[in-house]
């Protein structure tokens, strides 16, 4: 008879056939696609916008009807309606873009020559551009880079007698520490103006960030999570700061926009009806679109979790939403043979998984000591000021972090759970393989 295989045999053959497959197995099905192998993924990831059949319908009921300015039709208006309503709160106005709607705050704030406006350092240049507009100071606060936010319990030592504003950024979606500024705001009388351009629907204490400060202000530019090509929101509970806002907006005008009679100076800053109703029929599928982003997010941090050398930004306790905008992560190259960053994001694009280097530090751009030798700066600003303001905004903080950071577009997590595996598989892949990389 032939005798039945014990447990412990069947345990050896199958451990010992596990070690021969392993053995077998070529080693260029590990290679980076770097050194030769094949890449992790071959198919792109979600393309953005998303088009439908509501939007071209929307489109050219617009470009038909010939009302494309928004003095003349409703679109921009019921846009605003949508949007004060969905974020919770009394006024909402559109604007051309996000740059614009920033300007406008401001200019509504009575930012002006000589006041100084608290930014962080980590933060696309229209923060600061718009500041600049206003031949204000901008001051730069250093970044918490567990968060990359700006560190907000570093604002106040940079608060001086000619603050006017602070203007935190809700970078990538995570909202910044907003119970911490709002509390130096309120103690200082200094208005706060959030800059929510890459953060919409998220949430502080469950409330939606730009509700909470004086003003808030959005970006519909073409890669934000709600899109319409160029666009921007400014929101406020303040009748006062809206009516400014309104009038600043369109040429200084009254609140019909008609005749010309005006209530102060301005500029053409309108949204487009075409903007209008493409937000419109986008916001149908924000909401999901954002689940989406939070659950792959999610179930990506749990994963890197796991990698040594890979740390996700944190999001402050008060953060009850975020709206992913970016995935971003710090990378440690002790954790990776010594391999330099410029070398993981070169591997991780090569294995199909596209991702940056993130900001370079701001308050170093050479366009900013070309701003403060123009004319007009050397005008309102003694030299004297100006040499303190260099020695004010070091961020050392915040250079070590743009030397770390790594980041993920919004589209990378509107895919399903197997993008989020290949985007880890990736990441483990070159760890294993760094130092080969790195000697090659």
């Amino acid at each position: 008879m032939h005798n039945r295989p014990t447990r412990r045999e069947v345990l050896g053959a199958a451990s010992a056939g596990l070690v021969a497959s392993q053995v077998a197995r070529p080693a260029s099905t590990d290679k980076l696609a770097l050194l030769g192998g094949s890449p992790v993924r071959r198919t792109p990831f979600p393309s953005w916008p998303v088009i439908a059949d509501n939007e071209e319908r929307a489109w050219m009921e617009v470009l038909r009807n010939g009302k494309w300015n928004r003095l003349d039709g409703n679109h921009a208006r019921e846009f605003e309606e949508i949007w004060a309503r969905t974020l919770g709160a009394k006024y909402c106005l559109a604007t051309a873009n996000g740059t614009s709607a920033l300007f406008t705050s401001l200019n509504a704030l009575g930012i002006g020559p000589g006041d100084e406006v608290i930014v962080p350092p980590y933060t696309f240049v229209a923060t600061v551009n718009a500041v600049l507009l206003q031949h204000a100071l901008p001051i730069f606060v250093d970044t918490d880079p567990e968060t990359s936010q700006i560190d907000a319990g570093k604002i106040e030592a940079a608060i001086t007698y000619r603050t006017r504003c602070i203007l935190p950024v809700h970078l990538g979606g995570s909202p910044a520490d907003l119970d911490t500024i709002l509390e130096i705001g309120r103690k200082h009388k200094i208005p706060v103006l959030e800059d929510a351009c890459q953060a919409h629907l998220a949430e502080w204490r469950h409330r939606k960030v730009s509700t909470l400060g004086a003003l808030g202000c959005f970006s519909f530019q073409a890669s934000k999570n709600l899109n319409s090509g160029e666009g921007g929101a400014i929101l406020t509970n303040d009748d006062e700061l809206y009516r400014a806002c309104q009038s600043f907006h369109n040429n200084g005008r009254g609140k019909s926009g008609s005749g010309f009679a005006y209530m102060r100076n301005g500029a053409n800053l309108r949204m487009t009806e075409f903007q209008a109703t493409l937000l419109i029929e986008q916001l149908k599928r924000v909401e999901e679109q954002s689940r989406t982003r939070e659950q792959n997010a999610a179930y990506l941090t749990k994963q890197f979790s796991e990698i040594p050398g890979i740390r996700p930004a944190r999001m402050y306790s008060g953060a009850t939403r975020n709206a992913y905008h970016l995935y971003m992560f710090r990378y440690d190259k002790e954790h990776f043979a010594g391999l330099e960053r410029g070398q993981f994001l070169k591997a991780m694009n090569a294995e199909g998984i596209h991702c940056s280097g993130g900001y370079t530090p701001l308050n170093k751009e050479p366009f900013l000591k070309h701003t403060f030798d123009s004319r007009a700066y050397r005008a309102i600003y003694e030299a004297k000021q100006l040499l303190e303001w260099t020695e004010r905004n070091h961020c050392a903080a915040n250079d070590k972090l743009c030397e770390e950071a790594v980041w993920f577009t919004q589209t990378m997590l509107l895919g399903p759970r197997e993008d989020m595996d290949q985007i880890v598989e990736a990441v483990r892949k070159i760890r294993r393989q760094a130092g080969a990389l790195r000697a090659s």
